[in-house]
């Protein structure tokens, strides 16, 4: 679908802490059905969310990174899934803005009808080149968002007409398509255990015309649009976007067991379990670890985005994004394994928040941009600052 901008961009962090009843009132359904339900889209449409990384020349949020973030951490807080496909649709949409040539930028998300885009940018699929473009076909996964999407990028490797890879400098060329959804076959595939609404499906194109203002370069570091946010590249952007939904989950985690341990009680307690001493210990310090933690998280992002801005955004800035975006994973999970240990029964049950809350974050810490190697990588500029100082 396209979703039309009839008023001005407000404060979408607040915006988005206004969808929590929405959200909450459809969370179990949305599990059920392993989508974004309609009610919540149409929610977040209205609210203009999809598009708070599109530029304020194209009708956009223009929103910078940290306040992007805090959107996403917003919408997490109410429901995991959410915040993760809104994630992959906005942080996709932003970065096909930034780094889509201008024409094709404008006709995806200048005019009325804003495209919102998801989908894999890796290069696993083929495009032979012809005449105005490419003909792209390939079989993906995990296009969370897809079911609201109106335009789903497919990575690619070039091939020229004979069949053969396109290559410069003994490195494939590689280029992402953004295709129509009607040109795309939903393959289905999404069974697990946790991030069940955000509708990861697999998909397919078959020989699909794309025209080349519609496609970019996979690997780009060079952003079209003269924002600071699209200065952090397309990594920056797109890996950022898995730390708020962690602390999302996180936050919400640790709202549920203090309202439930206000008035739960077991055997030798004297009270309810949150009155007593062993149980506010361990709040108190897993309390602390998440403050810390989204603080390091907006730290991180603001600093970097203020050296993209004044075009000075080092090696170490961008490792940090890496470092902290991986380490608020476990930190969350820790948080919220916290949470759902001491809830005991109402954390067994199904429908239940801190249940879904476990799902959700032992399943989006699984993703291969946060996987413990990327603090391995993220380490060597990290260290290189120590030795300088």
């Amino acid at each position: 679908m396209t979703q039309t901008l009839d008023h001005p961009t407000t404060d979408l962090v607040s915006a988005a802490r206004n969808l929590t009843g929405v959200i909450d009132a459809e969370a179990d359904r949305m599990e059920t059905e392993r989508r974004i339900t309609e009610p919540v889209v149409d929610a977040l449409a209205d609210s203009r969310i999809f598009w708070m990384l599109v530029p304020r020349a194209f009708g956009g949020g223009g929103l910078g990174i940290v306040d992007a973030l805090k959107v996403i951490e917003e919408l997490s807080r109410a429901d995991g899934s959410t915040g993760w496909a809104v994630m992959a649709n906005a942080f996709s949409t932003g970065i096909a803005a930034g780094f889509l040539g201008d024409d094709g930028a404008r006709e995806i998300f200048a005019g009325d009808d804003k495209g919102i885009t998801s989908g894999m940018i890796l290069p696993t699929g083929k495009g032979v080149r012809v005449e105005g473009g490419y003909r792209v076909t390939g079989r993906y996964g995990f296009a969370s968002g897809s079911g609201h999407a109106s335009w789903i990028g497919a990575g690619f490797v070039v091939h020229d007409d004979e069949g053969n890879p396109e290559v410069v400098d003994g490195t494939p060329v590689c280029r992402v398509a953004f295709v129509p959804r009607e040109k795309v076959e939903f393959l289905g595939g999404w069974n697990v255990m946790g991030m069940v609404a955000t509708g990861s499906d697999d998909y397919a194109v078959h020989e699909v015309f794309v025209p080349e203002a519609h496609t970019m370069d996979t690997f780009s570091t060079v952003p079209v649009r003269p924002e600071a946010v699209y200065k952090l590249g397309l990594l920056g952007i797109g890996v950022g976007g898995h730390a708020p939904v962690a602390l999302g989950i996180a936050q919400r985690a640790l709202e549920e067991i203090a309202r439930i341990t206000a008035v739960k009680s077991r055997p030798g307690y004297d009270g309810p379990v949150g009155d007593s001493p062993m149980f506010r210990r361990e709040f108190a310090a897993n309390e602390a670890l998440l403050q810390a933690a989204r603080r390091y998280v907006y730290d991180a992002h603001a600093d970097a985005e203020a050296a993209a801005a004044a075009g000075e955004i080092t090696d170490e800035h961008r490792a940090r994004l890496r470092q902290v975006t991986t380490w608020v994973q476990s930190v969350a999970q820790d948080v919220v394994t916290f949470a759902y240990n001491w809830g005991g029964s109402a954390s067994l049950r199904t429908p239940s928040v801190l249940g879904r809350c476990l799902r959700d974050i032992s399943v989006g810490a699984q993703h291969m941009l946060v996987e413990p190697m990327t603090l391995v990588e993220a380490a060597g500029p990290i260290l290189a600052g120590y030795t300088t100082r």
